[in-house]
């Protein structure tokens, strides 16, 4: 009973018009299937673009490399952040970390070991802010995560059909149904790279190049190379995927996305705003559309993937939404700059803006009283760090190899990334670049004021802000209300919610497994059923669920 009344509903969803989508223009809507395409997030952490079909060749990523010819390899994509939280924060609401006030990592209070004391609180964006996985359910899309969220706010129960590690995939959906799907591996997450630490690469650690600001000494060759030993492993499951979805008949019909979450996860990059922290790979294969073997250029923001897959879906992309669709009919121009920030890592406070274009980036340090690298206690077990720290006190780095460990920080930083890829020679104060470092700062101040950057204003009066006296607020209870029975034995229902912003979901199921649909519009009722529904803001604790039984003759 209950499965016939969600087919029902998903049927009605799917009568929706669907949109054909081009590629700039160059493909004709005759060439593109009638059917809106399946998505699929390949999703990792904390790597750069270091794979082979980047160019590195220390490092072997066959199937990684085979996905990149078969469709573009994007060269110019950036996320919002250097740390995963507020980036996956700024992914999933196609918005500035700054702006909904996800920018400290991290806040939850389900997470305190590495907040300060006193900070605990949920993301309160405003209340038209939604996960853009919303829009995709509203119009039909199966939705699945596996399984990472870590938004800085409870993932609402509405953003996904599926969100865990044995439903995180496309099985389980409606005969027909579209999908939208989330892989994330970890294999190259940072704590990968340090443990187990009796662990040799198999990598040689004597064979791979090293960045400039790094001392050569075998504990840095050897983190070095489990992190490209880790990048192949990565390589593995992505081919196992692949491989998966092609088994399943599924690859002509579904666009593939594989992405990093923010740069590689060692000193000078993650959770800073050089390339290195904040430079990732993007590959996407779209098959008839997007010709094989493609390149591009596009500066590409971290926020725009969201957009980005709305657009391709053929639903609508809000105008509230920060990010820019780079593919499909909505496709906007390219963007000239792209931004990025660095607020709280853990227990340390800091405030560091970036804006970069394709040729030089530009960094303001609002604290550069503070070192780069204050001793902080999860970045500090990477035993390249604890080298670092050890040779600095020894005094032994030389050149680039002191800039990270610096007790104090520039104002400015202006590096010119087409003669100086690893960002060693600061050209802020040199006369030559005037023009530029005057362009780069109105542009940065310019959009932090547009924006309206919350991270001028403090931690604590923030979190007073969204969560007075340090309670989460709460959404409040639903109201069900039946619109009378009809002639051919079916009622109508109506779910409201006085809370402004809330999300509401519904199902017809029983137990704790149950299949919660997003709510929509009034839901029509033929047959006898117990309708349960629950309702959320983002940031907001969940509503109490409300059940109402309803008989039909």
């Amino acid at each position: 009973m209950p499965q016939k009344m969600k087919r029902r509903e998903f049927m009605g969803l799917m009568g929706a018009g669907m949109a054909a989508m081009t590629l700039h223009g160059c493909i004709s809507k005759e060439k593109i299937a009638k059917e809106r395409p399946n998505i699929l997030w390949i999703s990792c952490e904390d790597i750069s673009p270091d794979l082979g079909c980047y160019g590195n060749t220390d490092v072997s990523t066959p199937n990684i490399d085979k996905l990149a010819s078969q469709g573009v390899r994007y060269s110019n994509v950036f996320t919002v952040a250097p740390v995963c939280s507020p980036n996956r924060s700024g992914m999933i609401t196609c918005m500035y970390a700054t702006t909904i006030g996800s920018m400290h990592m991290r806040t939850k209070p389900s997470l305190p070991k590495y907040n300060p004391p006193g900070i605990s609180y949920e993301t309160v964006p405003p209340p038209y802010v939604k996960c853009f996985t919303e829009y995709l359910r509203a119009e039909g899309y199966y939705c699945t995560n596996r399984v990472k969220t870590d938004y800085q706010f409870t993932s609402p129960i509405t953003a996904w059909d599926r969100n865990s590690r044995n439903h995180g995939d496309w099985n389980g959906r409606a005969e027909g149904q579209p999908f939208f799907c989330v892989i994330n591996y970890e294999e190259t997450h940072e704590s990968r790279i340090r443990i187990p630490l009796d662990k040799d690469p198999i990598i040689n650690p004597d064979s791979v190049t090293l960045p400039p600001y790094y001392p050569d000494t075998p504990i840095v060759r050897r983190d070095w190379a489990r992190y490209l030993d880790n990048i192949e492993t990565l390589d593995k499951r992505v081919g196992e995927t692949l491989e998966r979805l092609d088994n399943d008949g599924l690859s002509e019909n579904t666009i593939v996305f594989f992405w990093s979450d923010h740069g590689r996860g060692l000193p000078r990059a993650k959770r800073l705003l050089y390339d290195a922290g904040t430079h990732v790979p993007l590959i996407v294969r779209w098959p008839v559309v997007i010709e094989p073997g493609t390149v591009r250029d596009d500066m590409i923001s971290s926020i725009d993937f969201g957009a980005t897959v709305l657009s391709i879906a053929g639903v609508e992309v809000p105008s509230y939404m920060q990010g820019h669709a780079f593919l499909g009919e909505q496709r906007g121009n390219p963007r000239e700059y792209v931004f990025s920030q660095r607020d709280r890592m853990d227990e340390k406070y800091d405030m560091i803006r970036a804006v970069r274009d394709k040729r030089f980036r530009y960094i303001r340090n609002f604290q550069p009283e503070k070192p780069y690298a204050p001793p902080m206690e999860y970045a500090d077990m990477m035993p390249t760090l604890q080298e670092m720290r050890r040779l600095s006190a020894e005094g032994k780095l030389k050149g680039a190899q002191k800039l990270f460990l610096q007790k104090t920080k520039p104002n400015e930083e202006l590096y010119d990334t087409t003669v100086d890829r690893h960002e060693i020679n600061n050209l802020a104060d040199n006369p030559k670049y005037k023009d530029v470092l005057e362009r780069m700062r109105k542009v940065l101040d310019n959009w932090m004021e547009e924006t309206n950057d919350l991270g001028r204003i403090p931690e604590k009066e923030h979190m007073e802000n969204t969560w007075p006296g340090g309670v989460q607020p709460k959404t409040a209870a639903l109201t069900i209300n039946p619109n009378g029975g009809t002639f051919d034995g079916s009622v109508t229902v109506k779910i409201t919610c006085p809370t402004e912003g809330a999300s509401i979901a519904y199902t017809t199921e029983e137990g704790e497994d149950s299949h919660w649909l997003i709510y929509t519009k009034e839901i029509k009722l033929t047959e006898s059923t117990r309708l349960k529904v629950r309702a959320i803001r983002i940031g907001y604790a969940e509503s109490p669920e409300v059940q109402a039984d309803f008989v039909i003759e």
